[in-house]
């Protein structure tokens, strides 16, 4: 509440999701329908995990800095974008519009983010998670002179409101032009004809993400000419013309140390994984849903079995796999409870659903 609010120029709108080539050649084909073409020309660029930020500025001067928020609303954080050696407080050069907003996304490479954390850790004082929620932390300083020791680093994808000028006609030459006034961006970006051609750029960037100085977790493809971007327009919250082709969730092996049975707000009874904490997706996780007794009989998952554990949409940590041909010995199998663990009523199940509930309605 310390953080003024501001309303954007134009709304910072989400992105569809792709999960693989089937859902891109959809894309194409629904947005090559309405131009009327039979192949489009796509900008693939990576996508960064970090946080989206908004700079506006008037006679290349920066006047305003601010949080994406909701995509309508942001906190106007211009005082710590200021200390970030990676924002130009002046534009280079002298061809940039009156009005000019540029959009990127504030990261932590990660060896700056190890070297933080180590010394963090030198200091006696708590280390940071992961580079995206040191980075959103960094941001909302009330003092800004304790996000100029943090390495933030701002990389330019887009422009939003231009007034009093113009920007070249297409996204990847507008990319070169905001690395042309002091913009840092992407070096990974590919402008490629049809889908399969944007789906091979996906397949290259995922073989050398361990590689990439910071955080991806997808590639973002956008129509690449501007005339067509508006013509295509928008739906909901999305533009009909990008869509975030995400990277498979990463997975790691731990092992399951135990189940805990939670009653939800609707009285469903739902096993919880207690696993030994193993660091996966950028999160160190400890707990894992196993969803109901179905899902416990299908992954036939033992006390003490090494697991496969992902995050379901690099957000909920989830059981993917038990390791069955580890297991040293018999190991006991996961008791579904008879009776609620809260409050010893009877649990039921209805034939027609997979729940399995406590029948207590108060």
């Amino acid at each position: 509440d310390q953080f003024t609010s501001v309303r954007h120029k134009l709304p910072m709108l989400s992105l569809d999701n792709a999960f693989g080539g089937e859902d891109i050649e959809a894309f194409q084909e629904r947005n090559a329908n309405k131009l009327g073409l039979s192949i489009l020309t796509f900008c693939c660029e990576p996508k960064l995990d970090g946080v989206a930020m908004s700079l506006l500025y008037e006679d290349g001067v920066l006047v305003r800095a601010a949080t994406r928020g909701d995509g309508t609303m942001g906190e106007d954080i211009t005082h710590n974008a200021r200390t970030m050696a990676t924002v130009p407080l002046r534009l280079q050069g002298g061809d940039y519009p009156a009005t000019l907003e540029v959009r990127g996304e504030v990261v932590i490479p990660r060896n700056a983010f190890k070297r933080m954390n180590d010394k963090q850790a030198g200091l006696g004082e708590s280390v940071f998670q992961n580079p995206r929620n040191a980075a959103a932390g960094s941001l909302r300083q009330l003092d800004p002179r304790i996000t100029a020791t943090r390495p933030l680093v701002f990389m330019a994808y887009s422009v939003g409101l231009v007034e009093g000028g113009s920007l070249p006609g297409s996204h990847s030459e507008t990319l070169s032009y905001l690395s042309h006034i002091g913009f840092k961006t992407s070096k990974l970006t590919e402008v490629v004809e049809g889908w399969q051609a944007a789906e091979a750029v996906v397949d290259r960037i995922l073989k050398k993400r361990e590689q990439i100085e910071v955080d991806i977790d997808g590639v973002v493809i956008k129509v690449n000419d501007f005339e067509q971007q508006s013509l295509l327009g928008f739906v909901a919250r999305a533009p009909r013309w990008a869509i975030a082709r995400k990277f498979p969730a990463e997975e790691e092996v731990t092992t399951l140390l135990g189940v805990d049975f939670q009653v939800g707000r609707t009285g469903a009874i739902t096993p919880v994984a207690r696993l030994q904490p193993v660091f996966v997706g950028g999160v160190t996780v400890s707990n894992a849903t196993l969803h109901n007794a179905d899902e416990i009989t299908r992954l036939d998952v033992r006390i003490g079995d090494q697991v496969i554990v992902r995050r379901a949409g690099d957000v909920i940590p989830q059981i993917v796999k038990a390791l069955g041909d580890r297991r040293a010995s018999e190991l006991p199998g996961v008791a579904f409870p008879d009776i609620c663990p809260d409050c010893s009523a009877t649990l039921t199940r209805d034939l027609d659903e997979a729940a399995i509930r406590c029948d207590n309605s108060l």
